[in-house]
C-alpha cells in the first residue's frame, strides 16, 4: 500500500496549487495581491488595538480596577486624536509621498504600544494611547488615495471589499491573539505583540510598497507582476484587451443617460492648489458626499461599540469563559468579512448589467438587513438562535462598506481624494470615538459593570450590553436610510467628478 507523500516538495505543490494560485487569480495577479495585501493590513493595524482592548478589557478592569466606562474611554482618547489629526493628514497625502508617511504613523503607533504595555496606571495608559491616533489619522485618506491610483473605477468595490477585510481581520487578529497572549501571560504582553507586528509592518511596507503615479497612470492591471513606480510614468506593462482603459462603467451610463454635472460645481483648476478650507467647503458642498459621510459615521458608531464590549457581551449574556466568547465572537465576525467580500462584487456586478448607483442602494440594504436581524439576535437567550442571526447581521454591517468607499471615489476628482477622505474620516472617527464610553455609559445604566467587573455581576453586565446595543440599533438604521437618499444625487455627482477631471488642470505630481 503507498503511503502518502508528506514531502516538503508536495506540501508546496500542494499549497501552490489549492492556496495561492486560486488567490493570486481572485486579486488579478501578484502585483495586485501584493497591494491589496498591504493596504489591508493598514487597516487592520487600529482594528486590532480596539479589539485588543475588548479581548483583554476583563484583566483591565480587574488590575486597574476599572469598568466599562473607563474601558470605553481607552478606545474613546486615541480615535478622538485621530479626528482632530485626520483633517491636515489629508493635505499631506494630496501633496507628499503617501507611503512614507504612513511608514512614519506605523512606527509611531508601534512606539505607542510599547509604551502602553509598560504603564504601571490607568492615567499612564490612557496617556500613552493619545500617540496611537497616529495610525488612526492616515490610514483612511492614505489607503483611499492609494486605492484610487492603483486600480481601474470599474472593479473599486471589489477591490474595496477585499482591501476592507484587513480591517476585520485585524479585529479578529485582536480578539485571538491579544486574547490568548493576555489569558496566558499578562495584558501588557498583547500590546507588546502588536508592537512587534507593527515594527514589522512597517518594514515590508518601506520594502515592499512603492509610490504610484497620481491620476490613474499607475494602475495595476490584471496579470501584471510588477507594481508600477511614480517614477517609471506610465504602467510598463500593458493592460489586457478586456479591461477598458479609457472609460469605467458608472461613466459610460452617465454619458448614455446623457446627465448634465453641477455647473457651479466643475472644477476648472487643479484642486491640488486648493487651501485647506476651500477644498473643505467643496468636498461637503457635494450632496451625496454628505449622504455617505453621514451614514459612514453612524455604521461605524454601532460597529465600534459592539467591537470594543463585543467579548464582555457574549461572556455575560451566555455565561461563557473569556476564550469561548472570544472565539465565538471571532466566528461571528466572519460575518462581516463575508459581506465586504461579497457586496463590494455584488455592486461592480449590478453596475456592469446598467445599474449606476447600485454602490449606494447596495450599502443601504445591507446596513438595514442588518439592523433587522440584530433584534431576534440580541433579544434570544439562545446562543444556537442567536449565533447565525447575528453572523448574517455581522455580514450586513460589513458589506455597506466596500461599494460606499468605492462610490466616494467616483464623486470626487482624483486630486481632493486624500482631502475628502478626511473630511469623511474626521467624523467617522469622531462618532468612533464617542462610541466606547457611550456604549460603556449606557450599558452601566442597565445593569452593566459600573467599577469592577466581577463573576457575580457578569449576567447583569450581558444584560446591560444587550440592551444598549439594541438601543443604539436606531443610528445603524439610519444610516441605511440615509444611504437610500443618495440615489437621486450620486448621478450628477458622478457627472460632476467627470466634467472636473476633464476640465481641471491636473499635472501628475
Amino acid at each position: 500500500m503507498n503511503r502518502p507523500n508528506f514531502s516538503a516538495a508536495s506540501l508546496r505543490a500542494w499549497f501552490q496549487h489549492e492556496i495561492e494560485e486560486p488567490v493570486l487569480d481572485k486579486a488579478g495577479g501578484p502585483a495586485r495581491f501584493k497591494v491589496i495585501l498591504l493596504l489591508a493590513c493598514v487597516l487592520g493595524l487600529d482594528a486590532a488595538d480596539q479589539a485588543t482592548v475588548g479581548a483583554v478589557a476583563v484583566q483591565l478592569e480587574q488590575a486597574l480596577h476599572i469598568g466599562n466606562v473607563e474601558i470605553g474611554l481607552l478606545v474613546t482618547v486615541s480615535t478622538a486624536i485621530g479626528a482632530f489629526a485626520t483633517l491636515p493628514l489629508g493635505i499631506l497625502v494630496d501633496r507628499i509621498h503617501r507611503v512614507r508617511l504612513l511608514i512614519a504613523a506605523i512606527i509611531t503607533w508601534s512606539l505607542a504600544m510599547i509604551a502602553s504595555g509598560a504603564s504601571d496606571s490607568y492615567l499612564m495608559l490612557l496617556v500613552t494611547r493619545i500617540a496611537l491616533g497616529a495610525i488612526v489619522a492616515t490610514a483612511a485618506p492614505a489607503v483611499a488615495s492609494l486605492v484610487g491610483d492603483f486600480f481601474h473605477p470599474g472593479e473599486r468595490g471589489r477591490i474595496y471589499g477585499f482591501i476592507l477585510t484587513g480591517e476585520l481581520v485585524g479585529a479578529a487578529f485582536g480578539y485571538l491573539v491579544s486574547g490568548v497572549v493576555g489569558d496566558v501571560s499578562t495584558w501588557r504582553a498583547a500590546f507588546w505583540v502588536l508592537a512587534a507586528v507593527g515594527l514589522t509592518f512597517a518594514a515590508a511596507l518601506w520594502r515592499w510598497l512603492p509610490e504610484p503615479k497620481r491620476g490613474g497612470q499607475s494602475r495595476i492591471w490584471p496579470g501584471a507582476r510588477k507594481v508600477p513606480k511614480a517614477e517609471e510614468g506610465a504602467e510598463k506593462e500593458r493592460p489586457p484587451k478586456h479591461v477598458k482603459t479609457e472609460t469605467d462603467p458608472v461613466e459610460e451610463e452617465i454619458s448614455d443617460a446623457a446627465i448634465d454635472p453641477h455647473p457651479e460645481l466643475v472644477l476648472h483648476e487643479d484642486p491640488a492648489r486648493m487651501s485647506w478650507w476651500h477644498a473643505v467647503r467643496y468636498v461637503l458642498s457635494i450632496r451625496t458626499n454628505i449622504i455617505l459621510i453621514i451614514a459612514s459615521a453612524l455604521g461605524y458608531f454601532y460597529y465600534t461599540g459592539l467591537r470594543t464590549f463585543g467579548v464582555v457581551f457574549m461572556q455575560g449574556r451566555f455565561d461563557l469563559d473569556q476564550s469561548t466568547g472570544t472565539t465565538l465572537l471571532v466566528g461571528i465576525g466572519l460575518g462581516s468579512i463575508a459581506g465586504v467580500l461579497i457586496a463590494g462584487r455584488i455592486a461592480d456586478g449590478l453596475i456592469q448589467r446598467g445599474h449606476f448607483t447600485a454602490r449606494i442602494w447596495v450599502a443601504g440594504v445591507c446596513l438595514l438587513i442588518a439592523a433587522g436581524l440584530f433584534v431576534p439576535g440580541l433579544l434570544t437567550p439562545s446562543l444556537m438562535v442567536a449565533a447565525p442571526l447575528l453572523f448574517i447581521a455581522a455580514a450586513g454591517v460589513g458589506g455597506a462598506n466596500p461599494p460606499s468607499d468605492a462610490a466616494r471615489l467616483d464623486i470626487m476628482h482624483s486630486r481632493l481624494w486624500g482631502r475628502a477622505e478626511s473630511v469623511r474620516a474626521a467624523l467617522r472617527y469622531a462618532f468612533e470615538a464617542i462610541a466606547p464610553i457611550t456604549f460603556g455609559y449606557v450599558s452601566t445604566l442597565f445593569g452593566g459593570s459600573g467599577a469592577a467587573f466581577g463573576r457575580a455581576t457578569q449576567a447583569q453586565t450581558g444584560h446591560g450590553l444587550a440592551v444598549t446595543f439594541l438601543v443604539m440599533l436606531l443610528p445603524l438604521a439610519a444610516a441605511g436610510v440615509i444611504l437610500l437618499f443618495g440615489v437621486r444625487t450620486y448621478p450628477l455627482d458622478v457627472a460632476t467628478a467627470i466634467a472636473s477631471e476633464e476640465e481641471a488642470d491636473s499635472p501628475s505630481c
